[in-house]
């Protein structure tokens, strides 16, 4: 599974990849608001730190302007998937930046037939939000199972890009649904190293290393 890391915080991506654990990252526009920072300023601070693709989102709602908007927003980087909603005009953008050869991540999925829809537009990426089908009493994992299904039927190239992410157990239940990424802040990516056994057994064998006077340097 591909690790992208959602926020437009250039330390937390920073630290991330020095570990090995950013396969991309994903922005938007309230990510990009809470930085504080510009837009194309940040996006390109982003895209020269990481290698892999890097979601930036269009602000129009008309397919058009959409489409305007991510020919501009390529021209940041070769990295640069343009980031586009669920919509009708959404999928219109994601089949016009798709022809012209530009990744295409199709956002704020909520149902597999609009997986489907955005598959068949060329998606590149197409983000289910998890976090938010919980918070309406629905399963986000029937969802992944559902689009990994689907894709799987079909042969279609959309990766499926886990989004929405809140907890550890959502990376794990992503993971076994077959997500191709997900996408989490950098305090969920953190805490997945942690566990209380583990924590248990440094415990006993650090007093057992100072009760022996154990030392190697």
């Amino acid at each position: 599974m591909k690790f992208f890391v959602d926020t437009a915080e250039i330390d937390a991506i920073a630290e991330l990849n020095d570990l090995g654990m950013v396969d991309g990252v994903t922005t938007n526009p309230s990510l990009i608001k809470k930085s504080g920072r510009d837009i194309i300023e940040v996006t390109k601070e982003i895209c020269d730190l990481v290698d892999g693709p890097v979601s930036a989102e269009v602000t129009a709602t008309d397919a058009d302007e959409m489409i305007a908007e991510g020919r501009k927003l390529v021209e940041i980087a070769e990295n640069i998937a343009v980031k586009v909603p669920l919509t009708w005009d959404g999928l219109k953008a994601c089949k016009a930046l798709s022809d012209d050869g530009h990744m295409v991540n199709v956002t704020l999925c909520f149902s597999a037939n609009q997986a489907l829809l955005a598959a068949k537009a060329g998606a590149t990426f197409i983000s289910p939000f998890i976090g938010r089908l919980d918070d309406i009493n629905l399963d986000g994992m029937d969802l992944i199972a559902d689009i990994r299904t689907i894709y799987d039927n079909y042969g279609f190239d959309t990766q499926i890009l886990a989004a929405s992410i809140r907890t550890v157990n959502h990376v794990t239940q992503s993971a076994l649904c077959g997500a191709d990424v997900m996408t989490a802040p950098p305090g969920v990516i953190k805490s997945m190293v942690n566990h209380p056994l583990t924590d248990k057994g440094l415990d006993a064998f650090l007093a057992d290393i100072k009760a022996a006077g154990i030392k190697i340097l």
